[in-house]
């Protein structure tokens, strides 16, 4: 496996791969309008152009796995951090945070994932990102967690 900056022309493929990848957190809400899940490629391409898309490859070439991230005011924002479904559980989500954390040099990263997802939860905290903010949006809240330089 490897992990590379994705291109514009594999933005379609990356979609498709966050369309399978976010089936089980719809499952998991009992809520299938989650925005991942309506996102456009017009909206991909906007968040494309205004940051940085890193994908994870197999031997094939196949896409497994992408994580985007955008930089504002000190923080990089993290977002989307998606496995092939069958590929979850092997270190390629850890590999594509790590990474994109050395891509994208900052004082703070900042990401959120919903308070049911205890596995992504876990992950982040493993990898030394802490709780700062709860928001109830509706039925969902989300969690909020950071990491600033020196935290490990």
């Amino acid at each position: 496996m490897k992990i590379l900056m994705a291109e514009r022309e594999d933005l379609g493929q990356i979609l498709k791969l966050q369309y399978l990848a976010y089936q089980s957190e719809a499952k998991l809400l009992d809520n299938f309008s989650i925005p991942p899940l309506k996102q456009t490629i017009e909206e991909v391409i906007g968040e494309y152009e205004k940051g940085i898309f890193l994908k994870a490859i197999d031997e094939q070439e196949s896409i497994i796995g992408s994580v985007r991230a955008y930089i504002e005011n000190g923080t990089v924002y993290i977002g989307k951090l998606i496995v092939y479904p069958n590929r979850q559980g092997q270190g390629i989500g850890t590999k594509l945070l790590l990474t994109i954390e050395k891509e994208c040099i900052a004082p703070r990263y900042e990401l959120f994932t919903s308070n049911r997802s205890i596995r992504n939860i876990e992950l982040y905290e493993r990898l030394g990102y802490v709780r700062f903010q709860e928001e109830i949006i509706g039925k969902l809240t989300l969690v909020y967690l950071e990491k600033e330089i020196g935290q490990i």
